[in-house]
C-alpha cells in the first residue's frame, strides 16, 4: 500500500513539474475525471434513495430554504479559491498548480477552501432533493475519503514540492474548516 501511495505522489508530482504542454494537456482530462466521480456519487446517491424506497426527508419548500446558504456559500467558496488558482497562473486540477503556494484569500483561512465549497455544495444539493444518502452517507463519506487522500497523498505531494514553505503553512492553517480569523 506504501508503495502504491508513494507512486501516486511520484505521479501527481511529476504531472504538476512537467512541462506547461503536458500540463495543460492533462489538465482537462484529470478535470473530467474528477468532474465525473462526483457526478456519479450524485447518481448514485439518487438511485438508492429509489432503490430503497427512502423518501424525502424534508419538503420541497423548506427544502430550498435549508440548502441556499450551502449551496451559495459552497458555490461562492469553490469559485473564489479556483479563481485564487487561475489568478496565480494555475488551475484546481492537481497536475496543473499553480507555480508557488497560495496562502491569502480564502487560503488563509483553510489549506483546502475548494474541497470545503464542494462538500457544502453536494450537502445543499442532498437537502435541496430530499436525499438521505446524498446527505448523510455519501456526502460524509466523500469528505472522509477526502481527508485522507488530503493526508496521505496531497499534503506529502505538496511538502515535496514547495518544502519548509508548505510546513509553516500547514503548522498554521486548519486542513477543512476554516477558521474565522487570520494569524
Amino acid at each position: 500500500m506504501k508503495a502504491l501511495r508513494e507512486w501516486i505522489i511520484a505521479l501527481i508530482y511529476k504531472g504538476a513539474t512537467s512541462t506547461k504542454r503536458t500540463r495543460t494537456l492533462l489538465t482537462p482530462l484529470v478535470g473530467l475525471i474528477f468532474f465525473c466521480i462526483v457526478l456519479f456519487l450524485i447518481i448514485v446517491s439518487f438511485y438508492l434513495d429509489r432503490f430503497f424506497e427512502i423518501k424525502r426527508f424534508v419538503s420541497k419548500p423548506l427544502s430550498l430554504v435549508i440548502s441556499a446558504p450551502f449551496l451559495i456559500i459552497g458555490s461562492f467558496l469553490w469559485l473564489w479559491s479556483a479563481g485564487k488558482f487561475f489568478k496565480t497562473k494555475g488551475t484546481p486540477v492537481p497536475v496543473n498548480p499553480p507555480p508557488q503556494l497560495v496562502t491569502d484569500g480564502p487560503y488563509a483561512y483553510s489549506r483546502n477552501p475548494m474541497m470545503t465549497g464542494l462538500f457544502m455544495v453536494m450537502a445543499g444539493a442532498g437537502i435541496f432533493f430530499g436525499s438521505i444518502t446524498l446527505t448523510f452517507i455519501i456526502t460524509p463519506l466523500f469528505v472522509f475519503m477526502s481527508i485522507l487522500e488530503f493526508r496521505y497523498i496531497e499534503e506529502p505531494e505538496l511538502t515535496k514540492r514547495f518544502g519548509k514553505e508548505y510546513v509553516e503553512y500547514k503548522e498554521k492553517t486548519p486542513l477543512i474548516i476554516p477558521k474565522l480569523h487570520r494569524n
